[in-house]
């Protein structure tokens, strides 16, 4: 058997590349997609080189069921295999309910609730038993403690009733499905000295941002064995926000 093989979408920065880097440490070949950034995604994809493994890059958005659909063909056809697929890509809409349009009502829904099912239905027909699928959520799916974020919110709770049917439909064969819930965690999109971030550590029960990494070791445990008993979860790594 050949090396186990990984997918992460939206792994060209942030949380997505933290878990491809830690996957790769974990000995995984890894794939990973990425819509604009195509230097940062190849940068992720030489560090998983220089640990000894396989690496490819795939411009794929996650509003574009096709570009989904052909991510995976183009891994498997590549890396020989697909073991875990990790749906990570997202965006963060922002503002006043009454100032959101339709347009980014789909759009929002298309990237994060409709570009995961797809994900998961081009992966499930590659995985072996003991695959591996991981959605990326969000705790405000589970608690929304200050305005603006509806949209955000009800695209991410998507992902609860996804990942439960998916530990049914494809417990049978022995592929595992869960999902990760971040809370306020440092990166680009969010960062721990950014204007609202003292406010976002109030809320937490640690009083502290989550690192990237902190979310790539749940992954990573879910990935490997010691996950191979987990499916149909919603695991928080969130600083205790959403106690």
């Amino acid at each position: 058997m050949g090396r186990k093989v990984a997918l992460v979408t939206g792994g060209s920065r942030g949380i997505g590349a933290a878990i491809a880097r830690r996957l790769a440490a974990d000995g995984f070949d890894v794939a990973i997609t990425y819509a604009a950034e195509a230097g940062r995604a190849a940068a992720v994809a030489a560090e998983a080189e220089a640990l000894g493994r396989r690496a490819l890059a795939v411009r794929a958005r996650a509003e574009d069921a096709g570009e989904v659909v052909a991510a995976v063909e183009r891994t498997v056809a590549t890396l020989g295999r697909l073991d875990v697929v990790v749906g990570n890509a997202g965006i963060a809409p922002y503002g006043p309910l009454e100032d959101v349009t339709l347009e980014e009502v789909d759009r929002v829904l298309a990237v994060h609730a409709r570009a995961s099912f797809v994900l998961a239905q081009a992966a499930a027909r590659h995985l072996p038993e003991g695959g591996r699928i991981i959605m990326i959520g969000s705790s405000l799916a589970e608690r929304v403690p200050y305005p603006d974020w509806t949209l955000y919110a009800m695209s991410k709770s998507a992902l609860v009733g996804l990942t439960k049917g998916l530990a049914r439909d494809l417990g049978s064969r022995g592929i595992t499905a869960n999902l990760v819930h971040p809370g306020s965690t440092d990166t680009e999109m969010n960062p721990a000295d950014g204007p609202g971030a003292d406010e976002e550590r109030s809320y937490t029960a640690l009083g502290r941002y989550c690192s990237p990494e902190d979310i790539a070791a749940t992954v990573a445990h879910l990935a490997g064995e010691g996950g191979r008993n987990i499916t149909g979860a919603a695991i928080p790594v969130d600083a205790g926000v959403s106690t």
